[in-house]
């Protein structure tokens, strides 16, 4: 499922609707992979998704957004800040970065603690 997503405070951010297919299944399942749009220069995480309850970061991760993506985030906040609606975090646990011109030379592998 393609999302927008945006790092903070040293995890990836979205948001999606609680009664949404990706929520639902994030509830009965919380373990995440997901990657760049860019398979030729991908960059691939694995971990596992948290809610985020902290208001002043979901502040931040709203003024963000809206920076990143230039979309109007006005009519989700207030559910956002009331946490009546989810804003998710992947904490990754395992990334893989590959150059697909330079795979050989150039693919990662990070482990998180």
């Amino acid at each position: 499922m393609v999302i927008w997503a945006l790092w903070l405070d040293g995890k990836l951010c979205f948001s999606t609707g609680s009664t949404s297919r990706k929520a639902r299944n994030l509830a009965a399942n919380p373990n995440c992979v997901m990657c760049t749009a860019d398979a030729a220069e991908a960059v691939i995480l694995e971990g596992a998704i948290e809610h985020e309850r902290d208001v002043t970061l979901i502040r931040e991760f709203l003024r963000l957004y809206e920076k990143k993506y230039k979309f109007d985030m006005s009519g989700m906040a207030d559910d956002l800040l009331r946490l009546k609606e989810p804003v998710f975090r992947l904490r990754p646990k395992v990334a893989f970065g590959m150059w697909e011109r330079k795979f050989s030379t150039t693919a990662t592998r990070w482990i998180f603690a």
